[in-house]
């Protein structure tokens, strides 16, 4: 991914271009309703990366965007992570085989982690866990369930099977524009090792939050996912790209 990659987000919610806060359904700011274009414009804003959730997916428990995903992955020229319902084998192949280049697992990887390390064999750097927690602990389901495995359990376990890519969400921070959880992405970091990447996301507003993360010095903090923030002007990919770079 290089040495910090900024990954503008895009949340897939009725075919639109959707930001929840906080993970919340019900409380939702729709951005454009062409998601193809959007991922083509971030691209062309410099982002070497995009991210990419389907929220239908991650409340129903399968994909509901396969086809937009498709286009948004043919459109924006660039590798594209995804996730968000991906609770079978022929859900995440499903995925795989629009053109994306690395499959998000979230609720699968906490309920069924005996699973992962085969996955991690199969799969390789295509696949990642995505941890997203309130308080420490992991939350699944469209984040409509609290566990009681907290996170930095999670990411561990993940990491012991071969995982090479973890996603870390404090919900709390999600879509707060506040800045980001800099202790919980630290601990993270500190449990999965030197083997496997960390990805932060959640809050981050300005450059100076991506300067905040990188002087953490973590040398497995290897991004950070930016949405809310870009789509409400309150920064760019001028400054992020910038800011990854100082």
């Amino acid at each position: 991914m290089g040495e910090f990659t900024i990954l503008p987000a895009v949340d897939l919610k009725g075919g639109q271009c959707v930001r929840l806060r906080q993970g919340r359904a019900d409380d939702a700011t729709v951005y454009g309703n062409d998601p193809a274009a959007q991922a083509r414009d971030w691209a062309r804003q410099g982002a070497k990366w995009l991210h990419v959730v389907d929220l239908d997916g991650a409340f129903q428990g399968s994909p509901a965007h396969l086809d937009v995903i498709g286009r948004m992955v043919e459109a924006a020229g660039i590798p594209v992570e995804c996730g968000g319902g991906l609770r079978s084998d022929a859900d995440l192949e499903a995925l795989l085989a629009r053109g994306v280049r690395r499959a998000i697992l979230g609720t699968r990887a906490l309920e069924r982690m005996e699973e992962l390390a085969a996955l991690a064999a199969k799969y390789g750097d295509r696949l990642a866990v995505g941890i997203d927690a309130r308080e420490g602990f992991v939350q699944v389901k469209g984040w409509t369930e609290t566990s009681r495995t907290t996170a930095v359990e999670l990411a561990r376990r993940a990491a012991t099977a071969g995982v090479k890519t973890i996603i870390y969400t404090d919900t709390a921070t999600d879509g707060m524009l506040r800045g980001p959880n800099f202790i919980g992405n630290a601990q993270l970091c500190d449990a999965v090792g030197p083997g496997c990447q960390v990805i932060a996301s959640g809050g981050i507003t300005t450059g100076d939050d991506i300067v905040r993360l990188r002087a953490l010095n973590k040398a497995n903090l290897a991004g950070a996912i930016v949405g809310k923030a870009l789509y409400e002007g309150r920064t760019t990919m001028l400054e992020l790209l910038a800011a990854a770079r100082a």
